[in-house]
């Protein structure tokens, strides 16, 4: 049995209004969530960090192929009526939320979709779950909320109006963010972000444990 229940997203409702989008609970097969969950980097930290650099076990591989390959290509291009073809995909990996993150925003123009795997255990909190926006102003104007439970997947077309965020949230919070770019320039053009703002997070770690930070 494939990790990922592909047919599902197949058949998933891709809503229109107020952006293309799609919620699918249970992306990820229930008998092997647990394990993916548990293999899941282990990042303490907020921001996002490249996956490939992070220390991932065993299980999440088959995720990650699947994120990769072309019936997953094939199956958002359909969704969402967009070509992908040659399109890179990049995946980041958050675990940790800290109080000023969920803030209001639309993503990028150099990404053509968005997806959000969430991977957490026993998920029961009343805030930390992502809304879509009706528009840039306010969180409470939202279309749907969604679960961070484990094996939720949201997706989304990026458009000039695909705003989203979340209440504020501190503590764990883990999920994969997959993006299909516009091009391998602006992959590596996020991986160089993602790549100095861990490095400023350390550095800054270092700081507090030896009395220079603020």
């Amino acid at each position: 049995m494939s990790v990922c229940n592909l047919s599902a997203l197949r058949d998933a409702e891709v809503k229109s209004s107020p952006y293309p989008y799609l919620v699918l609970k249970n992306f990820v097969n229930h008998e092997a969530l647990a394990k993916v969950i548990s293999d899941f980097p282990k990042l303490d930290q907020g921001g996002s960090f490249a996956l490939e650099k992070t220390d991932y076990g065993p299980a999440m591989q088959p995720i990650i192929d699947t994120f990769h390959s072309l019936e997953m290509r094939q199956i958002i291009e359909q969704k969402f009526d967009i070509d992908l073809c040659d399109r890179p995909v990049m995946i980041t990996a958050r675990g940790f939320s800290r109080a000023k993150d969920g803030r209001i925003h639309t993503d990028s123009k150099s990404k053509l979709i968005t997806l959000l795997l969430y991977l957490n255990e026993d998920w029961n909190e009343s805030t930390g779950n992502l809304r879509i926006l009706n528009q840039g102003q306010s969180l409470e104007d939202y279309s749907e909320e969604v679960s961070s439970e484990g094996g939720t997947l949201l997706a989304f077309k990026v458009t000039d109006n695909c705003w989203h965020g979340y209440p504020s949230f501190e503590g764990k919070r883990q999920s994969l963010q997959i993006n299909y770019v516009v091009s391998d320039a602006a992959a590596n053009k996020h991986k160089i972000r993602h790549k100095i703002a861990a490095i400023c997070k350390s550095l800054f770690v270092t700081g507090k444990m030896f009395g220079t930070g603020k």
